[in-house]
């Protein structure tokens, strides 16, 4: 099953998207955007950047969990992972990233 993106309005007003697996997970979400044309951007970014492992930064938390922003090429990130259990799962996130964005469908709820 492909990936797709969602485009949603938050209860704060503010429009954030998300990038789900064929199985329905997120794995890539935004931070909020003023209209739903922002959110669009985004996700047109996040497909023009995932394919580029560079593009990627990989974190831990104050409390031990992995997880990893999208940057854009001028350092913006774009998106956020999820948390962790192990550098192996974030570094799998990752890649299902990779693989799920670039033919990902739109779909704005």
């Amino acid at each position: 099953m492909a990936g797709k993106f969602t485009i949603f309005s938050g209860k704060s007003g503010k429009t954030y998207f998300n990038l789900k697996a064929g199985n329905g997970e997120i794995i890539l979400a935004s931070q909020g955007y003023v209209d739903k044309s922002g959110a669009r951007n985004g996700v047109v970014s996040v497909k023009n950047n995932a394919g580029n492992p560079a593009r990627f930064e990989k974190k831990v938390a104050s409390n031990g969990k992995f997880h990893f922003s999208l940057k854009a090429g001028n350092g913006q990130i774009i998106g956020n992972s999820e948390m962790y259990d192990s550098e192996k799962a974030r570094d799998a996130g990752i890649a299902s990233v990779g693989a799920h964005a670039a033919n990902a469908g739109l779909v704005e709820e």
